[in-house]
């Protein structure tokens, strides 16, 4: 699976709080993810321009996030609006950091690493969701894939029926168990390791609590599976 014209789950909605940031890889590639005061997301280039330091590192304050070295603040569009050093500096709009086109689809936050222009259009999926958590992986996507399809999953409404694991768009895939419905963001952090983050398809009336715990122990299964036998055995 490549990096080109595709949309990247990076990161639960529910992780990333406003006023909070956190970095992640995209096939290798850092990045940074990140929420401005009003709780709008942005998914950007892991880097300060200024001496390279990570901006996950860093801290957001209002509608910036400045970096934790010398505290060159960016708005969120990317361009460095103040530098602590030089308080009266008119920063030149030369100094921003590469963005990236970010949405909030299936309680969880994608990004496309195509420019806006060329980008594909967004994953979509209505309604309200439940996170339950996101599970890191020492395997490929398409590893985690098989042993998705391949491990069993308990139904929490309706003991007797069985799973169905379906694509919905790009990385975002339904796996349907009995009368509930999990949505599964596939992330590729590089060649061989993988997140998977898993939301709940339905409110929280019904799934909090309860129904977050039983699907918490589907995703141990899942690991356990994958992390204790051989690869070609989970690709089998």
């Amino acid at each position: 699976m490549t990096t080109a014209g595709v949309w990247h789950p990076v990161a639960l909605s529910a992780s990333i709080e406003p006023g909070s940031s956190a970095g992640t890889h995209i096939d290798g590639k850092e990045f940074v993810v990140w929420r401005d005061n009003s709780g709008a997301p942005h998914v950007w280039e892991d880097r300060c321009p200024h001496r390279g330091m990570k901006l996950s590192f860093g801290f957001v304050r209002g509608d910036h996030i400045a970096c934790l070295y010398h505290g060159w603040q960016y708005d969120t569009a990317g361009q460095c609006r103040y530098i602590p050093a030089h308080p009266e500096l008119d920063v030149p709009g030369s100094i921003r950091v590469p963005v990236f086109q970010t949405v909030e689809v299936a309680g969880m936050i994608w990004v496309a690493t195509e420019p806006t222009e060329s980008a594909p259009p967004a994953p979509q999926e209505a309604g309200e969701t439940v996170s339950v958590r996101s599970v890191f992986f020492d395997a490929a996507v398409d590893a985690v894939l098989a042993a998705i399809e391949t491990t069993p999953s308990r139904p929490f409404s309706d003991e007797a029926a069985a799973s169905v694991l379906r694509q919905i768009d790009g990385r975002l895939y339904a796996l349907t168990v009995g009368n509930d419905r999990l949505l599964l963001g596939l992330h590729s952090l590089s060649g061989e390791r993988t997140a998977l983050h898993v939301v709940i398809a339905g409110p929280a009336a019904r799934y909090a609590g309860k129904g977050q715990a039983h699907f918490l122990a589907w995703t141990a299964e899942l690991r356990h599976r994958i992390e204790t036998q051989p690869a070609t055995a989970v690709a089998a």
